[in-house]
């Protein structure tokens, strides 16, 4: 099968679940702008939420900020993430339903249940590692059964790293055994910020972490093999060579998916996994000051519901001014940007990994626009229409997987190139 159709019962390609939140409005327009993208040129979708009248203004906005006018007929679905009956039906109609709705520890399960039960592919842009290993744990077996894809984390977090350290591993000539990647981000005039609902993942996802490590012993793994130089971990503030800044262990979801994404190369496709280590730039030494006082009342708060109810009501204090309500201003957007620089050791061709010290390095980027609302669509819409346009290329079940599994054969990277998220060899 070349691609994945749509039928008189499941007529539509894409479902957009959430499309009047903050992130969901900006997935509205990416999908708008690649229509032509869709299964024999064509994709036939549909926005779905709680308010038939917010998402006919996400439509006339969307119809406005691209002068396409016709999105205002696009077909509109009531659907609660509440009330299951509703969203079964919606799950029904979608060959791929786009899960907007976060935070995903509250909301995310039942929208995979309904779709792993009325057989739609679901794709999420989650950044809690609880609820996306909870998934794996709860849904993979059902899933597989059904032929029906979950992948989760197909925004920012964490489709750069993860396509990145595999991007990485099939340019190096060799056996590739580790790889460090830098994540640096500019801002224009203006600054940056992030939209509260982002900071509320990632409250959720960092007070997880305890319960997290219950969860992860419920799946027995085995300890993955060490090819090549066991990968050293660098201190909690540390002044990077690579970035020409001072950087810290990076907080978000990468770590965990990059992985379960090398979990499952080794003991599925019996590749050699390659062990990674995620770091960010913070700049200079005025910006670890505000860090570190940001950071200790952080962990400080998180720790207690009071403590988490404080962060959730006052982002803008507790971030001094970089999570916002409203979010990021268009112009902050526009004048935003990312960069991973990957940076990877192994052993070269007619080398054995197992004798003596790696003899190769490489290094390779991922850079792209504005991470949380300009990349994170693109990235999320490029994973679907690789799904619908490359059904042959992914894993042989359905089940939930990571986006390193799930499109590790696919030209995902190819997508995201010709998108504005680019993939080089420095």
């Amino acid at each position: 099968m070349a691609s994945v159709e749509t039928s008189s019962s499941r007529p539509y390609h894409i479902i957009i679940f959430g499309a009047s939140g903050f992130t969901g409005q900006y997935v509205v327009e990416e999908v708008a702008r690649t229509v032509s993208e869709g299964p024999s040129g064509t994709l036939r979708w549909a926005v779905a939420g709680r308010s038939k009248a917010k998402l006919e203004k996400v439509l006339e906005q969307a119809a406005g900020a691209l002068s396409k006018p016709e999105l205002r007929t696009v077909d509109i679905i009531v659907s609660d993430v509440k009330e299951p009956d509703s969203l079964a039906a919606m799950c029904k109609q979608a060959v791929i339903v786009l899960n907007c709705v976060g935070p995903y520890r509250f909301y995310g399960e039942p929208v995979v249940k309904a779709c792993v039960e009325n057989g739609a592919h679901c794709l999420d842009i989650s950044g809690e590692p609880q609820f996306l290993e909870g998934m794996q744990l709860n849904y993979h077996s059902e899933a597989a059964k059904k032929g029906v894809y979950i992948v989760g984390s197909c925004g920012f977090d964490s489709i750069p790293a993860d396509m990145g350290v595999l991007y990485t591993r099939d340019q190096f000539r060799g056996t590739l055994t580790a790889v460090e990647s830098f994540l640096t981000a500019s801002a224009g005039p203006e600054g940056a910020s992030i939209h509260d609902g982002t900071w509320q993942s990632a409250i959720y996802g960092v007070a997880d972490g305890a319960s997290l490590r219950s969860l992860r012993r419920k799946f027995k793994y085995q300890p993955l093999p060490v090819v090549g130089a066991k990968i050293k971990r660098r201190s909690a503030l540390f002044y990077s060579n690579e970035v020409q800044q001072y950087a810290v262990p990076f907080m978000g979801t990468d770590p965990s998916v990059v992985k379960r994404t090398q979990r499952f190369l080794a003991e599925e496709q019996q590749e050699s996994p390659v062990q990674y280590g995620a770091y960010a730039g913070v700049g200079g030494v005025g910006n670890i000051i505000k860090m570190l006082v940001a950071g200790m009342m952080f962990m400080l708060l998180i720790k207690f519901n009071f403590g988490r109810n404080l962060l959730i009501k006052y982002p803008e204090f507790f971030s001094f001014g970089f999570v916002t309500k409203a979010g990021p201003t268009k112009s902050q957007m526009k004048d935003s940007s990312f960069q991973f620089a990957f940076y990877g050791e192994g052993y070269t061709e007619g080398k054995d990994p197992s004798q003596g010290k790696p003899d190769g390095k490489i290094r390779t980027l991922v850079q792209g626009p504005e991470a949380g609302y300009v990349a994170t669509p693109i990235a999320m819409v490029q994973a679907a229409l690789t799904i619908l346009n490359e059904p042959n290329a992914l894993p042989r079940t359905g089940g939930v997987y990571t986006p390193g599994a799930a499109f590790g054969k696919t030209t995902l990277i190819d997508r995201l190139h010709k998108h504005g998220i680019q993939f080089s060899v420095k």
